[in-house]
């Protein structure tokens, strides 16, 4: 297949916003695609590569060659070129990689040059999220979504399931089991304002488990062998030795666990997310002799032999009492009713945690999704925003990027919907940090500010929103500060202005309130 294929459909997905009309354009084009490539094509309609890490940055693609004139590239070309480059190392290697890059870029339309770059960046805006991808491909197949979408959850790779139906069809696909060592898409929370509107989405009676403001974390144990992956699917077993030695001492050969890592002060209060993530997100541990990291469980997903996904929660709470000590579990309690969760949900945030997760005691485990079985709620309006500009600070904060642009997904697009500006928050080295992780990924200047693409992730407190006509989303963010960077977090995970919307409380007129 032409890549030209691949980049005229991307632009007519960036240029609708209908779900149906996306489905059908991935339909089309997959419907077109031959059995061996069709990896490569759900990679890239997906918005990202099959090489995870290519060492191609911004600067790279900012020195591209003039697009030649006629398509010429295929899609098996492209991926050939991007897995060369990915495997270049040792002397000579940057040059090698660069020369190797505007090789590719050289022989790319102008419209393949876009399609290349968002690729190269990970921020491919055609609104054209994996979800979306599935129901394309579940069309071009004449499959039900459900089958994708489960062997994708079980395999955690849409990319994989695909491979097997088009080799194999639908009964491939319903081969597809839980294998204990391969990482499943873990379940997500929705959100709700409070503990009220969360106990009427979620049902009652519920479940109510303190949120730990720790490193979301999935655990493997197959006989002597343990893997432990973060929420977006990395391996990141040999930085959490604490954590595979507790998944030893546990009495079965074989568990799937989901849970938190984190951190406790000496008053058993929960450390700083930051201090865990800078110990679990980085190759090394930049802080050697610190608190030791532990990890609290809070659902079960496999027992030896025994797959538990299909189960209500209630089932697999039962059975994760008699695998995991209450030592290892998150804190928690089933409510009757709304009284019952609110005082659950002010005792946990007394108690030092971030809120609460309130769960419905006959949902499954949703894996991949954002569900209603599971609803967190938080002791104040915060939100995971997009930081996709700074403008230099001055005074004592002269030569750091101080005040950021703050913006939501729009999911319709994929682009992003500025929504106010902040600089509280920031500690001096949280500045110093963040100038130097901004100008890395730079893309353009106006005058007293830097751009950037791709985004930082960040999360926001607010004290609410108010209608405004200065930002394209018509609201702006009031007395926003900066709690922390989310590194474990990519800016598809960035909340939607619809999110923000439902969860800021009423709109209020007036001027914005900005740092």
């Amino acid at each position: 297949m032409l890549l030209s294929r691949l980049a005229e459909t991307s632009a007519a997905l960036a240029a609708t916003r209908s779900r149906l009309a996306k489905r059908d354009l991935i339909a089309a084009v997959l419907a077109g695609t031959a059995p061996e490539e069709v990896e490569v094509v759900i990679s890239y309609l997906s918005g990202s590569l099959r090489q995870r890490r290519t060492g191609v940055g911004w600067r790279t693609l900012q020195d591209a060659p003039p697009p030649a004139a006629e398509p010429s590239l295929t899609v098996a070309e492209v991926d050939a070129a991007f897995a060369a480059v990915a495997g270049l190392a040792g002397t000579g290697s940057a040059a090698a990689r660069t020369a190797a890059v505007r090789d590719l870029f050289g022989r790319a339309t102008a419209a393949e040059q876009r399609l290349l770059a968002g690729l190269v960046s990970g921020e491919l805006r055609q609104g054209a999220l994996e979800a979306q991808v599935q129901e394309g491909l579940a069309a071009a197949f004449g499959v039900p979504v459900a089958a994708v979408r489960r062997a994708a959850m079980l395999t955690s790779s849409t990319t994989t399931a695909a491979r097997l139906l088009a080799g194999g069809g639908l009964p491939a696909l319903e081969a597809v089991g839980l294998r204990v060592g391969t990482a499943v898409q873990p379940m997500l929370a929705a959100a709700a304002p409070g503990p009220e509107a969360a106990a009427e989405r979620s049902g009652l009676p519920a479940v109510v488990d303190a949120k730990l403001d720790g490193v979301r974390v999935q655990v493997h144990r197959d006989g002597h062998a343990v893997s432990v992956f973060t929420r977006s699917l990395d391996d990141i077993t040999a930085r959490l030795p604490d954590v595979v030695a507790v998944a030893r001492s546990l009495p079965h050969e074989r568990l799937v666990l989901d849970g938190e890592v984190l951190a406790l002060r000496d008053d058993g209060t929960p450390e700083a997310f930051q201090v865990v993530a800078s110990r679990t997100m980085s190759a090394t541990d930049p802080a050697p002799g610190g608190r030791p990291l532990r990890v609290f469980f809070f659902d079960l997903l496999h027992v030896d032999g025994r797959d538990l996904l299909d189960e209500p929660l209630h089932e697999r709470l039962a059975v994760m009492e008699t695998v995991v000590p209450a030592a290892l579990r998150v804190p928690r309690r089933t409510c009757a009713d709304v009284a019952g969760v609110a005082t659950a949900f002010a005792e946990a945030v007394a108690q030092g945690y971030e809120g609460v997760v309130v769960k419905n005691l006959d949902a499954p485990y949703a894996a991949g999704r954002r569900d209603a079985g599971w609803v967190k709620v938080k002791p104040r309006h915060t939100f995971d925003l997009a930081v996709v500009g700074a403008e230099w600070g001055h005074g004592r904060r002269q030569g750091w990027l101080s005040n950021l642009h703050l913006a939501a997904r729009d999911p319709a697009t994929g682009g992003f919907v500025m929504l106010g500006k902040t600089f509280k928050g920031l500690t001096d080295e949280l500045l110093g940090w963040q100038t130097e992780q901004l100008l890395a990924r730079e893309v353009r200047r106006t005058p007293g500010t830097v751009h950037v693409d791709p985004p930082l992730v960040v999360e926001i407190a607010v004290d609410g929103l108010q209608a405004s006509t200065r930002y394209p989303g018509g609201v702006a963010l009031r007395f926003a500060r900066v709690l922390r960077y989310r590194p474990d977090k990519t800016p598809d995970e960035v909340d939607t202005l619809d999110t923000v919307r439902a969860l800021g409380g009423p709109l209020r007129a007036g001027e914005e309130q900005e740092g």
